[in-house]
C-alpha cells in the first residue's frame, strides 16, 4: 500500500506502508539510534511526534515482550528506509510491521530518510502528516500547516498513568515517581537499588506526594513543551527543599521553571543514543541517549543557588545542574539508556547517596 509523507514547508516523500492503514499527525524528528527501535517506540516522551530512525535498516530483530518502556506505542508515527523482511531473534514474539498495526500506528518505509534527516537537521523539526488515505497533496500541505504545533500543548496529561500503583515494595527507601510519562528502566534501576518504588501521576499535589512520606522523589521524562504543564511545576516548587529531588529530562524541566529559569525549543531536538556530555566536576564524558526537543536556558538559573554539573559538548546547551543548598540534582539525558550506553547509570548512585545522607 502507498504512503505519503508531508512536511509542512512543502516537502514531499513518497513511499510505502508497513504499518497500520490511516492518517496520523505530528511533529517530525530524527533518531541517531543504530538500535532500539522498540524503547523508542514505546518512549512516552516521543507523544505529538513521528520518528524518522537514522539507521537504513530496522525490525530485524523483531518485537519481544521485555525491552518495552511503558504500557503501549506513545509516538504518531514511524518512518524508515527499509523495515527488514525477516525478523530473527530468540527473544523475539512478532514482527515490527505486525506490533505497529496492532497499536494503529501508521509507518512509511522506502523513502530516503538521508534525505529527511538533512532536511529537519537544516530547517528544524516540523509539523507533518503521513497517511495511507488521501492523495490529495495540495490539501494535505493546506492540513498541516493549519494543524496545532507542540509548544503550548500539555501532553503529559495525556501519557500519565490513571492512578497510583507500586513498581516495587521491597527495599531500603522509598522514593515515590512523578509519572510525566516515565519510561520503565526508570523504575527497575531504582528498584536494583534497594528502592521501594511507588509511582503517582502527574496530577499528584506536593501535598499528596508527602504524605507518603517518601525518602526522595524522582521526577520522570515526559513529551513536549515543559511551561503548559503548570500543575507539575506547581508540584515540584512544594516539593523543593522537603524532600530530596532527581530530574531527568522533563523532570530537569520541571526543577527549572520551578526554580525561575526559562526554557526554550530546541531547532531540531536531541534524539538518539550517542551525544556526548561532560561531567564539570570530574571532566569526564559520557555517551548518552537523549529524547526531548526542549531545553532549560543556562543563562536563565539563579546563579548564586545553582552549579551546572553537565553541559552537551554538541551545542553547548544544559545537561545538568544541582542546587547548592537543597538535596535536589537533575539531568536532561536519560541516566537509564535503554536502548544505549551506560555510562551515565552512576547517577543513579548519586540519587540514592543524596537520599541516604537526608533520610531522617
Amino acid at each position: 500500500m502507498k504512503a505519503v509523507l508531508v512536511l509542512e514547508d512543502g516537502r514531499i516523500f513518497r513511499g510505502e506502508s508497513f504499518g497500520a492503514e490511516g492518517t496520523c499527525f505530528g511533529e517530525a524528528v530524527f533518531n541517531t539510534s543504530m538500535t532500539g527501535y522498540q524503547e523508542i517506540l514505546t518512549d512516552p516522551s516521543y507523544k505529538g511526534q513521528m520518528v524518522c530512525m537514522t539507521y537504513p535498516l530496522i525490525g530485524n530483530y523483531g518485537i519481544n515482550d521485555e525491552d518495552v518502556e511503558s504500557r503501549r506505542i506513545f509516538l504518531e508515527g514511524f518512518i524508515v528506509k527499509e523495515c527488514s523482511s525477516i525478523t530473527s531473534n530468540w527473544r523475539s514474539r512478532r514482527s515490527l510491521p505486525d506490533y505497529l498495526k496492532e497499536n494503529n500506528v501508521p509507518a512509511i518505509q522506502g523513502i530516503d530518510t538521508r534525505a529527511l534527516t538533512r532536511h529537519l537537521r537544516l530547517k528544524g523539526a516540523m509539523k507533518a502528516i503521513l497517511t495511507t488515505e488521501d492523495r490529495d497533496e495540495k490539501e494535505l500541505v493546506r492540513k498541516v500547516k493549519e494543524g496545532p504545533s507542540l509548544v503550548g500543548q500539555d501532553l503529559v496529561r495525556t501519557v500519565t498513568c490513571d492512578r497510583p500503583y507500586w513498581w516495587n515494595e521491597k527495599g531500603k527507601l522509598k522514593v515515590v515517581v512523578l509519572d510525566c510519562g516515565v519510561k520503565y528502566n526508570i523504575l527497575r534501576m531504582l528498584a536494583l537499588r534497594n528502592c521501594r518504588v511507588y509511582v503517582m501521576p502527574s496530577s499528584a499535589t506536593a501535598e499528596q506526594i508527602l504524605k507518603e512520606n517518601p525518602d526522595g522523589v524522582l521526577l520522570s521524562n515526559g513529551p513536549g513543551d515543559p511551561e503548559p504543564v503548570a500543575n507539575v511545576i506547581e508540584t515540584v516548587k512544594g516539593l523543593t527543599n522537603k524532600v530530596p529531588l532527581f530530574g531527568i529530562c522533563l523532570g530537569q524541566q520541571m526543577l527549572g521553571l520551578a526554580l525561575a529559569g526559562r526554557t526554550f525549543k530546541l531547532k531540531f531536538g536531541h534524539h538518539g543514543a550517542n551525544h556526548p556530555v561532560k561531567d564539570l566536576r570530574t571532566g569526564r564524558v559520557a555517551i548518552t541517549v537523549q529524547n526531548h526537543g526542549f531545553c532549560v536556558d543556562l543563562d536563565s538559573l539563579p546563579k548564586q543557588d545553582i552549579e551546572i554539573t553537565h553541559v552537551n559538548l554538541n551545542d553547548g546547551t544544559l545537561e545538568g545542574f544541582r542546587h547548592k543548598k537543597y538535596p535536589l540534582f537533575s539531568v536532561q539525558f536519560h541516566p537509564e539508556a535503554s536502548a544505549g550506553p551506560h555510562d551515565a547509570e552512576y547517577l543513579f548512585g548519586e540519587f540514592i547517596d543524596m537520599v541516604e545522607k537526608n533520610k531522617k
